[in-house]
């Protein structure tokens, strides 16, 4: 464990408790809701199956899931009726009760890596440059019924890709490496609005690829946003690996949460890029991050966040270490979901409370295979433990009040089959 005050590392994770009580605000902006419980560990039985490739990211629109990623066909759960195997190329819809895979079938040329909505649309963000088609670079709007691409929307990218997008305040805010990295987009129109207008730029390292905003998150209440990914200045102002914006009524300004550690690189530099992923809490006070990076550097214990799951106070602006941090001991982690009783983290890792371990279990490392949730307050890993197969490890874990979704690329989870899909119910 590491005290933060006294710096000094002892043999098991203990991290600093809060006592916060968290409240159930709705999920305005796209944060996890609150749920009330830990979700169960068995596995809803009637979640399609994706055959090959891997499911990326989730979103629900009424009673229908919506599912992107890299596959091209995918089949009904045993006992699902009607039933068969469809042809699906890198989206599919299904009743997200019962499973019953939907007539939606765009042709997406290429992998999907976001999805938002809005209404009875659906955007679609990618690696794609055509869909049904149809000449789009990155980020389509869709019918959520027909699959139809709405050709009064054309955010006309340049370049690059598009890997996350949210609707906050009337806007479709897109991710990724396409000139800006960062815009926000009229919905109706897909032109840029001009509201997001800070200058994203850099590179962490020479072999980090490009500069990009891999994944997002806003607070429930539409007024925070929280990047990470490959830049070291935002707005100007030094910024290595995640940054936070304020999201107001006309622009969204830089703010002055910034934790400088990250700039710290972890003990793999084929890694550089380390942060994957982030999360609000239900209540927007404060936000969990997930690496990869491998162990950190010797004396980095306890503040920097490789192979690891840290919590962050939103107002806190220059927080001195991380609330909490949680180790894998060497594996990564790409996914978070943040709700008032877990943190729920996906990967390829084998252990959580694990800072001495290497490639090995350490003193106190538990066993949580491809799946964990961790204790908001405590920092340390629950008992819930329902284990997964590990693969590469999942992109998307989706909360809804039905449970916890798992988008991943493996078949295993819970001790039952389903394919790149699964539902972890409220109990």
């Amino acid at each position: 464990m590491v005290w933060h005050g006294k710096r000094t590392v002892r043999t098991a994770l203990v991290a600093i408790g809060l006592g916060l009580l968290l409240a159930a605000v709705p999920a305005v902006a796209g944060a996890s809701p609150a749920l009330g419980v830990v979700v169960s560990a068995n596995p809803a039985n009637f979640t399609p199956n994706v055959a090959s490739g891997a499911v990326h990211k989730f979103v629900q629109i009424g009673g229908t899931m919506y599912a992107g990623g890299t596959f091209g066909s995918v089949s009904t759960a045993p006992g699902v009726s009607p039933g068969g195997t469809f042809t699906r190329n890198n989206i599919v819809a299904f009743n997200a009760t019962s499973g019953v895979i939907q007539p939606f079938a765009p042709n997406v040329a290429g992998e999907v890596w976001a999805l938002a909505a809005s209404g009875t649309s659906l955007y679609v963000g990618g690696t794609f440059t055509t869909v049904n088609g149809v000449a789009r670079r990155g980020i389509v709007k869709l019918n959520a019924t027909s699959g139809a691409v709405d050709t009064a929307f054309n955010a006309n990218l340049a370049s690059g890709i598009v890997t996350d997008a949210a609707v906050v305040g009337g806007r479709l805010i897109i991710a990724g490496t396409f000139p800006g990295r960062l815009r926000a987009l009229n919905l109706s129109t897909g032109a840029n609005t001009g509201y997001i207008n800070v200058a994203i730029t850099g590179t962490v390292a020479g072999n980090a690829g490009p500069t990009q905003v891999y994944r997002i998150a806003v607070n429930p209440a539409g007024t925070r946003l929280v990047g990470v990914g490959n830049f070291t200045s935002v707005g100007g102002q030094t910024r290595w690996r995640a940054f936070m914006l304020d999201l107001g009524a006309a622009s969204a300004t830089v703010n002055g949460w910034w934790y400088q550690p990250l700039q710290n690189m972890c003990a793999a530099s084929s890694l550089p890029d380390y942060v994957k992923d982030v999360d609000f809490s239900p209540d927007g006070s404060w936000f969990a991050m997930v690496a990869t990076g491998f162990v950190p550097q010797a004396g980095g214990v306890g503040r920097d966040v490789c192979d690891a799951t840290a919590r962050f106070e939103t107002n806190v602006a220059n927080p001195f270490r991380p609330t909490w941090i949680n180790y894998t001991g060497g594996d990564t982690l790409h996914s978070v979901a943040a709700t008032d009783v877990a943190v729920y983290v996906q990967g390829h890792q084998r252990w959580l409370n694990n800072p001495q371990g290497q490639n090995s279990p350490g003193p106190g490392a538990v066993s949580r295979p491809g799946i964990g949730a961790i204790s908001p307050t405590s920092g340390l890993a629950l008992s819930w433990n329902p284990t997964k197969e590990r693969g590469i490890g999942g992109k998307d874990l989706y909360v809804t009040s039905q449970g916890l979704w798992v988008g991943s690329d493996t078949d295993l989870i819970g001790g039952e089959t389903h394919r790149r899909i699964a539902l972890m119910p409220v109990p």
